[in-house]
């Protein structure tokens, strides 16, 4: 008999035949919705989108379809959420599972985090060249050509991909958009969505305000918030009952603006530069202001770093600095 242990829902025991039980003074352990695991993980799938060039759609549809919503054994047992298993150069973690072949190999991570790398390492492998000459937003493209690269045999996995993502509309993080999900109210729960009047706290990651908006921040620095329907950089001033003309100078935009909904709305000024050193490669279709808004550093800054007019059309695959170069 072992023990393993449910992410946070619990203790289950796994009897001798296989018959799982909550352990004796512990309830009974909920399965994670997709609602639950896209929300809890599409922070990470964003980063490596940022760092390695993989759609956060193509790695969220993955880690739904392969862990179950986060709920299978591998993920309980090793946090591994998209089943990649052993290879001969593997000197991590490994734990033993019937797939295609009884007591199959597959690899144990320390933290969920680091599957989620291995994940987009695995992907940068020679096999997987072609689509990353893919447009990041051309989620069908990477689905279609994973299976073609030999990533899954099932002849049907595209289609299964293709339908998780847009069921749950993930291709919006793939152009920097947030996805967000209906809460049901709790007896507990203000539904009311008129401003308290706070401001923004200066410690913390999230402060909701008013129970109608919550302020984030992107790199435990900046400050911001998602766009509503109908939201205008001047309606969100009002709503925070900040100066009329702040919130649209800060996004270096103009006051009446339409928002789309979900679009980062920044609640301070954008920063200068990066912490740390970085170069952003230009995608099809993006604007200088696009990647400011994306990082969160002054498109007047980038243009300088680059040596560009801000309203300058960007080639895709141009080189863009995010910080001073060295002289």
């Amino acid at each position: 008999m072992r023990i393993v242990q449910l992410l946070k829902t619990g203790v289950l025991v796994l009897l001798g035949h296989g018959t799982i039980q909550a352990a004796e003074g512990q309830p009974p352990a909920s399965p994670i919705t997709p609602e639950q695991y896209i929300e809890q993980w599409k922070g990470v799938a964003v980063s490596k989108m940022k760092e390695h060039g993989i759609p956060a759609s193509i790695t969220l549809a993955q880690g739904l379809l392969e862990s179950r919503n986060g709920n299978s054994d591998l993920v309980r047992e090793g946090n591994n959420h998209f089943g990649i298993k052993c290879t001969p150069d593997w000197t991590g973690g490994k734990m033993y599972h019937d797939d295609d072949k009884k007591d199959d190999c597959f690899r144990k991570y320390k933290k969920a985090e680091d599957s989620f790398e291995d994940h987009s390492k695995f992907l940068l492998r020679p096999r997987y060249a072609g689509l990353f000459e893919l447009k990041p937003t051309d989620y069908k493209g990477w689905a279609r050509g994973l299976k073609k690269a030999g990533y899954a045999t099932d002849p049907k996995y595209p289609d299964k991909l293709i339908s998780l993502i847009e069921r749950y509309e993930l291709d919006k993080l793939d152009r920097g958009v947030d996805v967000k999900y209906a809460k049901k109210p709790s007896a507990t729960t203000s539904t009311s969505t008129k401003p308290s009047g706070r401001k923004p706290k200066d410690s913390g990651d999230v402060v909701t305000i008013g129970g109608a908006r919550e302020v984030e921040r992107l790199d435990g620095r900046v400050k911001f918030v998602h766009a509503k329907a109908g939201d205008t950089y001047r309606s969100i001033a009002d709503e925070m009952e900040l100066p009329r003309g702040i919130v649209a100078k800060w996004n270096e935009s103009a006051p009446d603006q339409k928002l789309e909904e979900g679009q980062v709305v920044y609640l301070q000024c954008k920063r200068n530069k990066l912490k740390d050193p970085g170069v952003h490669t230009v995608q099809e279709g993006e604007t200088l202001w696009g990647i400011s808004q994306r990082y969160a550093v002054k498109v007047s800054k980038l243009a300088e770093y680059n040596g560009i007019g801000i309203a300058e059309p960007l080639k895709p695959g141009r080189k863009i600095l995010l910080v001073k170069p060295k002289r």
